[in-house]
């Protein structure tokens, strides 16, 4: 029964939170929250330490905040309903009053005073269908002194064409507040501009209304959190008239933008101020003012194509900008931010086309950086810092078209000075070609500015050039583009054959590898990796059984020929259940445990050692194939590296099978 009544509440919920209008599905949701208090109550969410309420919606009643602060949940009487002492809820509708009554009633007792000064009352009181967007007592109260005593001092004049503002001569109910919708006011028909969010606020003149719906007899009051004021200028005669907006406004006529803060719409700009301008270094703010793309751009970034009122926000959206990119719109406390940061000074500049938000730093798109700007104060410092000190400046603030492979910070793992090979390394870091890591492809071969070819391995899992992945998204700027790499590039610097003699740990391997008549194999094209033996695994066999075996040529070849796979892994292309076909052998099953790849239960001591023709990944113990059993398995436990003993040799049945397996079977791999 419990369970019944469970998935009729749940289902309830979700109907009601895909239903009605934004308002509507918020206050319904309000009121299935509340119900257990009694009839016609509703749930609110206050934040903490301050009188400012909402209606919940599913995603907030889980979170518990608002603008990133906490709530405590309180309850209250739904629109239109009051107590009655003794019993439980809010069983009583409100009687229905005339509006001037209605708003004694409802919280805005000021609103009520003020009509009376203006000798509004009598309307108010008298036949007619209104809609009073009224402002609650605490809106009158944050009224700057000055402002509230011009509307006060005369009062049949000023305070009562201001009342008239916030009036329509209509009923409208908040379902009939339509998002970007405007009404003439009772105030010489001056429009009144409607915001009805998807997240169920509604605004009017970008005040919320904090108490919509108050019926009355003769019409409706929405109570809102502010006094409005008449809008009657687009929002580039708002940037005309204001001294602190000129670099912006020089900016916009000079990317030839005027006419899109003069044109019809629903826009927000976030508009920096000369000091937000003045903080930027004066190079490269003449860059960006003397090129005509970037500056559009730059000024595109900080436009949304959507008008957003800062009450509407309550916790941080991704919003598209006409730039293309988008801006993280939020909110902390009562700040607004941007990408995270409270740089918003003035608020909801409200236009006839949009609203303006003023802002006290720059924001520069990708778009219009060069790659120094791309990297700077990012995961990459150190990357960038040796670029500089490799004397690569030129191409990094430069109008080359080039791509920039640049390696996390933790991919060094110590400090790291400049020398000789690390400059043609840092070089080598460089691409050609501005490219886009979407339009990278399996075996595409990609030139360097130090005259070297790297590789691309697309895998299931990443996507590699050499031996380092891709770690975060493209950063694409004015002529480059910059890819994040989890490792410093290792480009290869010979051929299989050429890595293991290069290496002291692989000694007694190439000795090996010569007796069993394989060295051709390793020096010639094509793409294998090699799981190579360290001296290491070599010195865990017993001594007799590894001369017996360095006899015998052919089970020598078999043996390592286990350890050579079919295609080129480098370790990023590692994931679970990963499987290569050996050149001799059934399967090589891979995986990773703590960042550590395993290949048939052995662990890899080091990965990643490029060469033309494959990678070489170094073991210290010898493969084994998979114990039935372990078929079935990942094969990535983290079983120790075993002695391979003379009798395992001899006797093992599934070594039998590798030594009488003299053809390659070819298998796809599985990347």
């Amino acid at each position: 029964m419990k369970s019944w009544l469970l998935v009729s509440v749940l289902a309830m919920v979700l109907a009601m939170c895909g239903s009605r209008s934004p308002y509507q599905t918020v206050l319904q949701h309000s009121r299935i929250r509340g119900r257990q208090q009694g009839p016609n109550v509703c749930a609110m969410q206050q934040i903490k330490g301050t009188n400012r309420k909402y209606f919940t919606n599913c995603k907030q009643w889980y979170h518990r905040k608002i603008c990133g602060k906490p709530t405590v949940i309180t309850y209250e009487c739904c629109p239109g309903y009051e107590k009655l002492p003794g019993e439980k809820g809010c069983p009583a509708a409100l009687p229905l009053v005339n509006i001037y009554s209605t708003l004694g009633a409802v919280g805005a007792s000021t609103t009520q005073m003020y009509s009376d000064r203006a000798r509004l009352r009598e309307e108010v009181e008298g036949p007619g269908s209104f809609t009073f967007f009224a402002p609650s007592n605490e809106a009158w109260a944050a009224l700057p002194a000055e402002i509230l005593d011009a509307l006060v001092s005369n009062v049949n004049i000023e305070l009562l064409n201001a009342l008239h503002y916030h009036m329509v001569n209509r009923r409208l109910t908040s379902e009939e507040l339509k998002h970007g919708s405007s009404f003439s006011s009772m105030y010489q028909d001056s429009h009144v501009h409607i915001h009805h969010y998807s997240n169920g606020i509604v605004t009017v003149n970008c005040a919320r209304l904090i108490k919509p719906d108050q019926h009355a007899t003769n019409g409706i009051v929405h109570v809102i959190d502010r006094v409005i004021t008449a809008v009657s200028s687009d929002m580039q005669s708002i940037v005309d008239v204001d001294d602190d907006l000129e670099t912006l406004r020089a900016a916009f006529a000079a990317a030839g933008l005027s006419t899109l803060l003069e044109s019809p719409g629903q826009y927000t700009v976030f508009a920096p101020t000369n000091d937000a301008f003045a903080k930027i270094p004066r190079e490269t703010l003449n860059r960006i003012l003397g090129d005509p793309v970037a500056l559009k751009d730059l000024l595109n970034y900080h436009i949304l194509k959507q008008l957003q009122c800062a009450e509407s926000i309550v916790s941080g959206t991704s919003v598209e900008t006409l730039q293309g990119a988008a801006l993280e719109v939020g909110c902390d406390g009562d700040q607004m931010t941007l990408n995270g940061n409270a740089i918003v000074t003035k608020k909801d500049q409200l236009g006839t086309n949009g609203v303006i938000h003023y802002i006290s730093q720059l924001l520069i798109p990708d778009s219009a950086k060069t790659l120094l700007e791309l990297a700077e104060d990012s995961s990459v410092s150190t990357a960038t810092r040796l670029f500089v000190d490799a004397g690569l400046s030129s191409h990094l603030t430069g109008s080359e078209a080039l791509t920039m492979l640049a390696p996390l910070n933790d991919a060094f793992k110590e400090s790291v000075t400049m020398t000789p090979d690390l400059r043609a390394l840092m070089k080598n870091h460089l691409l050609k070609q501005q490219l886009s890591s979407k339009a990278l492809y399996h075996g595409q071969q990609l030139q360097t500015l130090g005259g070297l070819t790297l590789r691309v391995f697309v895998y299931r899992n990443n996507l590699c050039i050499e031996n380092a992945c891709i770690a975060a998204h493209d950063r694409t700027g004015r002529f480059a583009t910059m890819f994040t790499l989890d490792k410093v590039l290792a480009p290869p610097t010979g051929t299989l054959m050429d890595v293991l003699k290069a290496d002291e740990r692989f000694s007694q391997l190439v000795g090996a590898i010569q007796t069993a008549g394989m060295t051709e194999l390793l020096h010639q094209q094509g793409a294998l990796t090699f799981f190579a033996p360290t001296n290491e695994a070599f010195r865990a066999l017993p001594p007799a059984e590894l001369s017996r075996l360095l006899r015998n040529a052919d089970q020598l070849a078999a043996i390592l020929r286990l350890h050579l796979g079919e295609g080129l892994l480098v370790s990023g292309g590692v994931s679970s259940h990963t499987r290569l076909a050996p050149l001799q052998g059934d399967k090589l099953e891979l995986g990773v445990r703590n960042f550590t790849v395993y290949v048939n239960k052995v662990p890899v001591a080091d990965a990643d050692l490029m060469a033309t023709n494959g990678v070489v990944h170094a073991v210290n113990a010898f493969i084994r194939p998979l114990a039935p059993k372990a078929d079935r398995e990942q094969a990535d436990g983290p079983a120790a590296a075993t002695p391979v003993d003379s009798q395992r040799f001899r006797n093992d049945d599934l070594f039998e099978r590798v030594l009488m397996s003299r053809s390659s079977r070819t298998m796809n791999r599985h990347q």
